[in-house]
């Protein structure tokens, strides 16, 4: 069944350890993400529902403690590479940029911020008594995903929104191709959920 647009991400800024759901449109669950505390690799699981019952995918880091850790998303089930997503590194610490990576190695998409002065504003104002309780609801930064490996020349795919919110983070993900289906549309949102979860260790 074809996902409903646009989809929502929450989780509690309070958890120790992520627990992040996706649901569409619809109020259909998609996603219910948790992450293991105190793992020195990223230990990443992703489960059909928040009961745990089934658990659809894993997503693993290639090296420990690193800033240009490769993330590995497998299916459980069967154990086939789904893809991979990885930062850009210090050539991305002003513009926060993602790579995305096919089950062949090949980089298919990239995740890019759109406005890097909104993490700025954030963090300055964070340190603001009284203002800084209001960062979440003022300063909420945007990111774009595009199909291919260089944003002048890709199509872009999805827009991920992080919307205002007080006791948790909470993005929305708007659709903005409808060709996006199937293998390369799931590749894309485990991609989205790694990459919001890096972001905030980052701030």
């Amino acid at each position: 069944m074809p996902l409903q647009y646009p989809l929502q991400m929450n989780f509690k800024l309070i958890a120790l350890a992520p627990r992040i759901r996706m649901h569409d449109a619809a109020g259909n669950e998609i996603f219910y993400v948790h992450q293991k505390t105190f793992k020195l690799k990223e230990d990443v699981r992703i489960f059909s529902d928040e009961s745990k019952a089934r658990e659809m995918y894993q997503i693993r880091a290639d090296r420990i403690l690193d800033f240009s850790a490769k993330y590995h998303m497998y299916s459980s089930e069967t154990g086939a590479a789904v893809g991979a997503i990885k930062h850009r590194g210090m050539r991305s610490i002003w513009n926060a940029t993602y790579e995305m990576y096919d089950p062949h190695d090949q980089q298919t998409h990239l995740m890019v911020e759109d406005n890097p002065w909104t993490k700025v504003l954030n963090a300055v104002s964070e340190s603001i008594p009284i203002i800084g309780m209001f960062t979440g609801y003022i300063f909420n930064p945007t990111y774009t995903i595009y199909r291919g490996g260089d944003k002048e020349t890709g199509q872009p795919i999805l827009h991920l929104v992080k919307k205002p919110a007080f006791f948790e983070s909470a993005f929305e993900i708007e659709k903005m191709d409808e060709n996006l289906r199937g293998d390369e549309e799931l590749r894309v949102l485990l991609g989205i959920i790694m990459a919001v979860q890096m972001e905030r260790s980052r701030g």
